[in-house]
């Protein structure tokens, strides 16, 4: 069974559509990209999905027993959120608030849980660190370390690379591939076409066209032919 289906999916505000019939399904151990031209929708889309933004139309169905503690979520950050005074422990603890139910504190488990994800991103050693004083590629380590406190199942990311340099682009996408590795279910959005086709194992395409399928489809595809030439050509849209 699926995680999430969505089904004739119209995305907007103020009952005003930006994209509309997006129709896809995304599976335990996926690894889903949401690819597209700029303003199409993406952030929107993931937003949706959150239940952060009411859709325009359609249907968004969750399956398999998911429950809205158990999706991680890693946004783009603000320059506000880039100079957060407060230290790297404190930060990805936070993201086991929507473990806590009613509790006013974190509990032991959800404390070494916090400390497993440090280990796990490789940033045990920064965990007294203030958050503000990090590297950019330091601190998108912190976020996904928080946002895995809370992704019991299925963990959401916009643009997890950007501006970040290219080898730390490199070591992020290889932490994310092996989140999925270990069987957490991934949707992310990129700019990064090669990216997206390097890592996913399905692409979900918005814009002026609409296409979901898997990577190799996606690649057959006249959509996916043009969209890509297009980035290797370095053409925004």
């Amino acid at each position: 069974m699926a995680l999430l289906t969505v089904s004739n999916l119209s995305l907007g505000y103020d009952s005003r559509a930006i994209a509309e019939g997006l129709t896809f399904s995304v599976s335990a151990g996926d690894y889903l990209c949401i690819v597209g031209e700029n303003g199409s929708g993406k952030t929107t889309l993931m937003k949706t999905l959150l239940g952060l933004q009411e859709p325009v139309g359609g249907l968004i169905s969750i399956g398999e027993g998911l429950k809205k503690n158990e999706i991680g979520y890693l946004p783009q950050q603000t320059i506000v959120q880039k100079d957060f005074p407060a230290s790297v422990y404190e930060i990805v603890l936070s993201g086991c608030q929507g473990r806590c139910g009613l509790r006013p504190f974190y509990s032991k488990e959800e404390k070494a849980l916090a400390g497993e994800c440090m280990e796990r991103m490789g940033i045990a050693d920064l965990s007294s660190k203030c958050y503000r004083n990090l590297s950019g590629g330091q601190q998108q380590r912190v976020l996904l370390a928080r946002a895995l406190c809370a992704a019991q199942k299925i963990l959401l990311l916009d643009e997890p690379v950007a501006g970040l340099d290219p080898v730390v682009t490199s070591e992020m996408y290889d932490l994310i591939l092996g989140l999925n590795k270990d069987g957490i279910t991934i949707i992310m959005i990129s700019h990064d076409i090669a990216a997206a086709i390097r890592y996913a194992s399905h692409i979900l395409h918005i814009g002026d066209k609409v296409f979901y399928g898997t990577r190799d489809e996606y690649l057959s595809s006249d959509i996916g032919r043009s969209f890509a030439a297009l980035q290797e050509k370095g053409v925004e849209r």
